[in-house]
């Protein structure tokens, strides 16, 4: 994108974008920086500019979800920035940079900074529209959001609208944060081999990549309170319909837990997919249980001549920057990263799961228990009318079970790396993978299995073995 082009499209969106993206920054400057620096930051006397930027800032925050999300309201002051900046793609940190310049009135200074972020990544167009707000701001003062002729405005409502929505998703994104050491509440355990964890924020248009500090468990009884550093935070695109994905074709993306399965090779893909694919495991078993289609689903990167998409643009897939996505491609691991699509995270302490983990973890010992004894009447029990398995329901897989118990007998088998996500919608089911280890082996089967609570008692819908 050219320069003039970028001050043509500076001066349709001028102010009204500019005020959308830096309102956090220079609201929470001008009101809180004094407080959280023990001191005062020289900002001149907030301008008409500064004024539509705090409106627009209340009007984000009238929009949150009214569900609770456990995120805690912060002021963008440049020490909470810091903290926060390691976590973004590098891109959005520096345009959050900019943007913290123009709130102190550093025009040229932002300018030069822009220059240089257009020039490293030509493509990010909400890089280039600041970019022709500050040139417009070199030839005249910004009287009111949204300086620019109605004309102009017209023609580009459509994009204008698009980029509002992606600048509050950014924004609330700075501003309404995790509190410290909070985990999405899906996550009741999580084994060592599962490295890293992803959950996805469909509200908020933010992919959350977590590092699992868990150490492995030499015992049963060892603690399984998750441990979970957050180390990436990044804007994200869903499908274009929306969320809640039920059908082939309907362009939106799933709800629900779900596993890496594979890495695709860029060379071996279209332009649309930018530097590399992760597909993902939909239709699930719960899906396959709702009557869901589709396939296809992964999380990937943008072609060449965009740097990221609107927060609904895709067929379905969730979509990150091509930086971003090169991030997820060196850190995460295949068939034991689990990826949480959910329509909004819910944060909580890990010490805040654990009823819930033990409650549900008892149910699982005595299922152990009954298959280690070879009662077959008593296992039967934990197993749904539902049980479904590759089209085969419980009267045609449950043979294969007494074949197996009666051939091994009793025999004691240990639960080693148990890893439980919580998925409550319209039912409250778990999924659980963990190694199944006969005593005297050192080595077993991986299982997945599927549980849901259907009349106060917790039952399996779905059981298999996994790579």
């Amino acid at each position: 994108m050219s320069r003039r082009t970028a001050w043509v499209l500076g001066s349709l969106v001028g102010a009204a974008l500019l005020a959308l993206l830096v309102n956090a920054a220079v609201h929470s400057l001008n009101r809180h920086a004094g407080a959280d620096q023990g001191g005062s930051l020289d900002i001149a006397k907030p301008s008409l500019l500064n004024q539509a930027m705090a409106r627009v800032q209340d009007a984000a925050r009238s929009q949150l979800p009214t569900s609770p999300s456990g995120l805690e309201s912060n002021s963008l002051t440049p020490a909470r920035f810091d903290q926060v900046k390691p976590l973004l793609g590098q891109a959005e940190a520096r345009l959050i940079g900019i943007y913290q310049l123009i709130s102190q009135g550093q025009h040229r200074e932002a300018l030069a900074l822009a220059d240089q972020l257009v020039n490293d990544h030509p493509n990010f167009q909400l890089a280039h529209l600041v970019h022709g707000d500050l040139l417009s701001l070199q030839a005249r003062p910004v009287r009111q959001l949204g300086d620019v002729p109605d004309t102009k405005a017209l023609a580009a409502s459509q994009q204008l609208s698009t980029l509002r929505e992606e600048s509050r998703r950014r924004l609330l994104a700075l501003t309404e944060r995790p509190p410290e050491g909070s985990i999405p509440s899906q996550f009741l355990t999580l084994a060592s081999q599962s490295r890293h964890a992803i959950a996805i924020d469909a509200s908020r248009s933010r992919l959350y990549l977590f590092e699992n500090l868990n150490p492995a468990r030499s015992s049963p009884a060892d603690d399984r309170q998750p441990r979970l550093k957050l180390v990436g935070d990044f804007y994200i695109s869903v499908g274009l319909s929306g969320i809640e994905k039920a059908v082939e074709g309907d362009k939106r993306t799933p709800l629900g837990v779900y596993y890496i399965t594979s890495t695709l090779n860029p060379a071996d893909l279209p332009d649309l997919y930018g530097v590399g694919a992760l597909p993902i495991n939909y239709p699930n078993p719960l899906d396959v249980q709702r009557g869901k289609t589709g396939s296809g689903i992964w999380l990937h990167g943008t072609p060449s001549d965009q740097f990221v998409r609107a927060p609904q643009a895709s067929d379905g897939c969730v979509v990150l920057s091509n930086p971003d996505l090169e991030r997820l491609l060196r850190t995460v691991q295949i068939r034991t990263t689990p990826v949480v699509i959910a329509p909004q995270l819910q944060w909580v302490q890990p010490d805040a799961l654990s009823s819930d983990r033990q409650q549900f973890e008892s149910v699982l010992e005595a299922w152990r228990r009954s298959r280690s004894d070879g009662n077959l009447a008593e296992l039967k029990g934990f197993y749904s009318s539902r049980f479904s398995n590759q089209g085969r329901d419980l009267a045609q897989w449950w043979p294969r079970v007494e074949i197996e118990l009666r051939s091994t007998g009793a025999r004691e088998l240990a639960i080693k790396d148990l890893s439980v996500l919580r998925w409550n919608d319209t039912d409250d089911t778990r999924v659980v993978t963990f190694g199944e280890v006969a005593a005297g082996q050192t080595r077993g089967v991986t299982k997945r299995q599927y549980w849901i609570r259907e009349n106060d008692r917790w039952t399996i819908f779905f059981e298999g073995t996994i790579g």
